[in-house]
């Protein structure tokens, strides 16, 4: 099938230069999205030989979950209990979470025979907490949210226009269009590596960037403002909306502090619809209960990791597993009788078709082939990110940035101003940014013209 661009769609300068802008902005973030991503993608092999002697210890005898709480909290001064993790085995040490005076969450790890405290850490400062922060915020918190969603905006127009320019216009070999031709040498090679690389990996980084949509600031606040309304929002978020703290994503809602301490700064922007924590007291959880809750939580058999958290006079019990269509609450009262339990299958449409894409993102919706069908798109983003960079240096003239001129004869097409006014709408982002492009664009002209 041939593509004749009419006049429906941009002339191929058009597509060039557009093209151009879109790389020299998106590359570099392109090329960083994709090296702390493959790191993610491990993130329970990682947190696993990390914790390895922690899940190593001698087995638990006569383990007491409401003893390892009390000892993780007088760990830690002045905390309050937020969440008990379900031990993995018997060999596992307890995990207990708790919150500071200031805010953070701490994670104890507890020997479960000795109630010895083997080790203490901010949980915001674990290594794939930290991997997870420079991939979605630069750990710029709200800013860097809103830096990456722009630049997923405008990757999608990278790629769009670079499926264009690819295009094979009647070419009836397969050569430099479905494979690169290795034979070749110089500006061919490079040519064929980043057009092919870019192509087979188009799809996929589509569905990255969109999947990764609800996770950001200004797109993923829509959404919620639109479950909101819809009346199907969760109790506690399944994705994090920009900055928001462990405390906040485990509970489903802010945390007040204990009173006579300050809280930490967020780094929240206008419009961001997370109320303000006012200092007061935060009395401590009954923790009667506790062990024969854990026990019934046992037999629930839900999917690793497994969350324990209070709930007024009731226990939520919940998975947090990557996989996420996997994941079940219940909440089970003090007697460890089961009250209610929720199922994947209950959730709202678009909980579950934001799950599944999560899910795939993050490398867990259909095991280690998952990780490594985008540890392979990940090495052909760095692969397509370091061909740009050598075409680029070979193209441009000695002392400019090889910006392609415009062209007298502009023509955008019905068909790609249709496409663009899309994405625009669908990406406030991109839409945003084009009408400042444009008044720059126009108030540049009237300038020049005077």
């Amino acid at each position: 099938m041939t593509l004749r661009f009419s006049a429906l769609w941009p002339d191929r300068h058009m597509l060039w230069r557009w093209h151009f802008f879109a790389g020299l902005l998106c590359l570099p973030f392109v090329a960083f999205l994709a090296l702390t991503g493959s790191i993610y993608l491990f993130k329970p092999q990682v947190d696993d030989w990390i914790d390895w002697q922690y899940d190593h210890l001698p087995p638990a005898i006569a383990p007491s979950p409401e003893q390892d709480v009390k000892t993780a909290l007088s760990a830690i001064a002045g905390s309050s209990f937020l969440a008990y993790e379900l031990p993995r085995s018997s060999h596992s040490a307890a995990r207990v979470l708790v919150i500071r005076p200031d805010g953070e969450a701490v994670r104890v790890y507890i020997n479960r025979n000795t109630q010895a405290v083997l080790k203490t850490c901010l949980e915001e400062h674990r290594f794939e907490r930290l991997v997870f922060r420079l991939h979605g915020q630069l750990m710029l918190g709200n800013i860097g949210s809103v830096i990456m969603e722009m630049v997923a905006s405008w990757t999608i127009v990278l790629i769009v226009t670079g499926v264009l320019l690819w295009w094979p216009h009647g070419r009836q070999s397969l050569a430099g269009i479905v494979y690169p031709r290795l034979r070749t040498k110089g500006r061919t090679l490079w040519r064929d590596l980043h057009a092919v690389t870019g192509v087979w990996t188009s799809l996929f980084l589509i569905l990255f960037l969109v999947s990764g949509l609800p996770w950001s600031f200004v797109w993923g606040h829509a959404l919620q403002s639109v479950e909101n309304t819809t009346g199907r929002l969760t109790s506690v978020r399944d994705w994090e909306i920009g900055n928001t703290s462990v405390v906040t994503t485990i509970t489903g809602h802010p945390m007040p502090l204990p009173v006579n301490t300050q809280p930490k700064k967020p780094m929240n922007m206008p419009g961001m619809d997370m109320p303000d924590v006012s200092p007061s007291y935060t009395p401590q959880p009954n923790l009667t209960g506790l062990n024969t809750v854990v026990q019934t939580a046992f037999t629930l058999s839900l999917p690793n990791p497994v969350l324990i958290t209070p709930s007024d006079s009731v226990w939520t019990v919940r998975s947090d597993t990557q996989n996420r269509p996997l994941r079940e609450s219940a909440t089970i009262g003090n007697q460890g009788n089961v009250i209610s339990r929720e199922h994947f299958a209950q959730k709202g449409v678009i909980d579950r078709v934001i799950a599944y894409g999560v899910a795939a993102h993050e490398g867990q919706l259909f095991g280690w082939l998952n990780q490594i069908i985008n540890l392979l798109v990940a090495i052909g983003l760095l692969l397509m990110s370091i061909t740009a960079i050598r075409l680029w240096i070979q193209r441009k003239p000695a002392g400019s940035l090889g910006i392609p001129p415009l062209s007298h004869s502009q023509k955008h097409g019905a068909a790609g101003s249709v496409l663009l006014i899309f994405l625009a709408i669908f990406l406030p982002e991109l839409g945003a940014s084009l009408v400042f492009l444009a008044l720059a664009n126009l108030v540049f002209r009237k300038l020049h013209k005077t």
